[in-house]
């Protein structure tokens, strides 16, 4: 046998041993930190914040919010509100919490004040409820009697009315916004090149999801967080006091327009967050 055989001979044991202690460690390295990991108290999650858009509006409305939220470590959803009746978009979004496995802190934007307090109410999962530039109605309220019960909406006469008709055969009207007085009327405090293009994707409400009254509201059993904005058009900003207070909702108060959330991102951030951090 000549030398080059011996050595091959030689180097295959040596070979297996090397790729078993290679083997060995790697497994070692692998198992360990998950069988120290069961005596260790399991680490605290962070609640999932739902972000609800109101009228005239769209998910994107939250966008500076979610960024933050999601910087900070939130697992967030901003799903889309239906806008088509109080009591069908929070069935909606009532279904949609049903999904989102673990604690929830739901926050609502105008409109979507009142849909996150019907959809709140019995929602076993939802530890708090942030109101951002939104109404916190009492049962049998409606978003049009709130907006009108102190002086100061200018919103009626912006309004651009377009009828329509339901599938069942019942005549309706959708909401806009008018696109010349957008800027103004919703978003005074976001750059007229912003407000162009929410004015032209603006998502319109029924009127009959305005008028229609509040089912039993979840601000009176969950802790409850509201963002005043006082220099909105929209819910004047008695109107978000009053319900704030009747709620007795923890009040942040914003020099802002009705967009809060567009403008004003990392104060509806915060109060989100403040929310978040009573969730255990």
């Amino acid at each position: 046998m000549n030398r080059r055989s011996l050595y091959r001979r030689a180097r295959t044991p040596l070979s297996l041993m090397a790729t078993a202690s290679v083997a060995a460690a790697l497994f070692a390295t692998s198992v360990g930190p998950a069988n120290a990991s069961k005596g260790a108290a399991p680490q605290h999650t962070k609640p999932t914040v739902v972000l609800v858009h109101g009228a005239f509006a769209d998910s994107t409305s939250w966008n500076g919010v979610i960024s933050k939220l999601k910087h900070e470590g939130y697992p967030v959803v901003a799903p889309a509100n239906p806008l088509r009746g109080l009591s069908s978009d929070s069935a909606y979004l009532k279904q949609f919490l049903a999904t989102i496995h673990g604690p929830v802190v739901l926050a609502g934007h105008s409109y979507g004040g009142s849909v996150i307090s019907n959809a709140a109410n019995g929602a076993d999962n939802v530890k708090a409820l942030v109101y951002v530039a939104a109404f916190l109605p009492e049962k049998g309220e409606s978003a049009t009697d709130l907006s009108g019960k102190f002086p100061g909406s200018t919103l009626g006469a912006a309004l651009r009315p377009v009828p329509f008709t339901q599938p069942d055969g019942k005549k309706d009207t959708d909401l806009y916004i008018d696109s010349s007085k957008f800027h103004h009327q919703f978003a005074a405090d976001v750059p007229k090149s912003t407000t162009d293009l929410m004015a032209v994707t603006q998502r319109p409400v029924t009127n009959s999801a305005l008028a229609e009254g509040a089912a039993e509201p979840a601000w009176k059993t969950l802790p409850s967080w509201d963002l005043v904005a006082t220099q909105d058009l929209n819910i004047p900003p008695k109107v978000q006091t009053f319900m704030a207070e009747r709620a007795k909702a923890h009040v942040v108060k914003v020099r802002a327009s009705h967009a809060v959330s567009v403008s004003h991102p990392n104060d509806v951030a915060n109060i989100i967050e403040t929310a978040a951090q009573s969730v255990r």
